[in-house]
């Protein structure tokens, strides 16, 4: 069995975003040789997430309000995290949208379903962060 690793680092502009990271990752699949195993990607910040869905702007939109409205932003008072930072808000839009993605490798492709893609979610940006690639197969 073979393993690879590699880390990605992203620096959003803004404070939240959404990046389809599903090339990067696909290329890293490329370069580990690996056909048949898994892949494992997931942010190593506890402010960002990995997740997988379709990539359609509506759909980004949407996740955006309806975090906003589980665990806005402001005020900032609301929290008892943001007592040191400002950023409370941006550990439970990541608790809800994850850490982490396994995806099968099947005759060296990702494995997808229609309309998966695999992305990073940014909720306190505007500062490098990492993504871990981990593979694992033949």
């Amino acid at each position: 069995m073979k393993s690879y690793r590699k880390e990605l680092v992203f620096k959003t502009e803004s404070r939240r975003k959404y990046v389809n990271i599903t090339s990067e990752v696909e290329r890293c699949l490329s370069d580990s040789g690996i056909k048949e195993g898994m892949v494992l990607v997931n942010a190593m910040h506890i402010t960002a997430s990995v997740f997988i869905n379709d990539d359609e702007s509506g759909l980004h939109h949407d996740f955006e309000v309806w975090l906003e409205k589980l665990a806005p932003e402001k005020p900032h008072s609301q929290y008892h995290h943001n007592g040191f930072e400002d950023n409370a808000d941006a550990h439970l839009k990541r608790q809800i949208m994850g850490r982490e993605v396994v995806v099968a490798i099947t005759n060296g492709k990702l494995d997808f379903g229609p309309w998966e893609q695999i992305f990073y979610g940014e909720y306190d940006g505007r500062r490098p962060k990492r993504v871990l690639v981990k593979i694992i197969g033949e």
